[in-house]
C-alpha cells in the first residue's frame, strides 16, 4: 500500500514540474493554429502528432525551466511549494525526465510531422529553457519582452505541422501572443516585485519602479487591442471573430487603465494577471469557432 502513495506522489511531482496549465494553453493556441491553417480539416497525422510532439516540448521546457531555477524558486513564496525546492525530486531525475521528454516529441516531430516543426519547436525549447531562463531573465528588464518569442511560438508551430511552411498567417498569430505577453507577464511582476528584487531578477517593477511598468502594461495593452483586430482586416476572420476580440481587449483595457491610475488595489496585479490567461484561451477560442462557422457557411 505504502509504495502505491508513493508511486501516485512521484507521477504527481512529475507532472507538476511540467506546468501543466501553461502547456495547455500552448497546446491550445499551436491547434488553433492548425486548424486556421487551411480552410477545412486539417488531417489526422497532423493534429495527433503535432499537439503530442508540441506538447511533450513545451512540457520538456517547463521541466528544465524548473531545474534551471530551482535555486531562487526555494527564495520565492510563490514558487517554493514546486517538487524540486520541496526536496521531492531531485535534479539528476528532473533532467533525465526532462531529455527524455524533449528526444520524444523531436523523434515524433521530425518523423510523424514535418521536420521544419522539429526545427522550430527545438529552438523555441532551446529558447525558452536556455536562452530566457539562464541569460535573459538575469540580463535585462526586458527579459520576458525578448524572450517573450519562445512563448509565441506555439500558433507557427501548429501551423507549420499542417502546411510545412510559415506564412503571413502563422506570424500574425505569433504576433498576437508576443504583443499579449509583456503585459500579462508584468503584472504578475508588480504582484510579486519584492520576491523578484530578493533574488536579483531585474523585472521591470524591480529596475524602473511600478509607475514606468504600468505605463508600458497600458501602452502594450492598446497595441494589442490593435493586433488583435487584424486578422479580422485582412480577411483571415469574420465578424464572430471581431466581436470578441473587442470585448475581450476593451475588457483587458479596463484592467491596464485601472492598472495605471489604481495604485492602492493591492489585489488588482494579481487579477489582471488572471484575466490575462483567460482572455487568450478565449480570443483564440473566437479564431477557432469563427474560422469554422465561415468554413460551414462556404459550403
Amino acid at each position: 500500500m505504502n509504495t502505491n502513495v508513493e508511486t501516485l506522489v512521484d507521477w504527481r511531482d512529475y507532472y507538476e514540474l511540467t506546468k501543466p496549465r501553461v502547456v495547455i494553453l500552448i497546446v491550445f493556441t499551436a491547434v488553433v493554429g492548425m486548424f486556421l491553417s487551411v480552410p477545412g480539416w486539417p488531417g489526422a497525422d497532423a493534429l495527433i502528432f503535432g499537439t503530442l510532439g508540441i506538447g511533450m516540448a513545451a512540457s520538456s521546457a517547463a521541466v528544465f525551466n524548473h531545474v534551471l531555477d530551482a535555486r531562487i524558486d526555494i527564495l520565492m513564496m510563490r514558487t517554493r511549494g514546486r517538487p524540486l525546492p520541496q526536496g521531492k525530486l531531485t535534479q539528476k531525475s528532473a533532467l533525465t525526465f526532462a531529455s527524455i521528454l524533449c528526444v520524444i516529441s523531436m523523434i515524433i516531430l521530425w518523423f510523424a510531422v514535418n521536420p521544419l516543426t522539429a526545427v522550430l519547436t527545438f529552438f523555441s525549447l532551446i529558447g525558452y529553457a536556455v536562452v530566457y531562463t539562464v541569460w535573459l531573465k538575469r540580463a535585462t528588464p526586458q527579459n520576458i519582452v525578448i524572450g517573450g518569442a519562445a512563448g509565441a511560438a506555439p500558433p507557427i508551430l501548429g501551423w507549420t505541422a499542417v502546411t510545412n511552411e510559415v506564412t503571413s498567417g502563422a506570424l500574425l498569430l505569433f504576433l498576437i501572443v508576443f504583443v499579449w505577453t509583456p503585459p500579462h507577464f508584468w503584472a504578475l511582476a508588480i504582484a510579486r516585485k519584492e520576491e523578484y528584487a530578493k533574488v536579483d531578477i531585474p523585472m521591470l517593477p524591480v529596475t524602473h519602479g511600478e509607475a514606468y511598468t504600468r505605463l508600458n502594461i497600458l501602452l502594450y495593452s492598446i497595441l494589442l487591442l490593435l493586433v488583435t483586430v487584424m486578422p479580422y482586416l485582412i480577411g483571415m476572420s469574420g465578424l464572430i471573430y471581431l466581436l470578441a476580440a473587442l470585448v475581450l481587449g476593451g475588457y483587458f483595457m479596463v484592467y491596464a487603465i485601472r492598472m495605471y491610475r489604481d495604485y492602492d488595489d493591492v489585489e488588482l496585479p494579481m487579477a489582471m494577471f488572471k484575466y490575462s490567461i483567460s482572455y487568450l484561451g478565449f480570443l483564440f477560442a473566437a479564431l477557432l469557432i469563427d474560422h469554422y462557422f465561415i468554413f460551414q457557411l462556404s459550403f
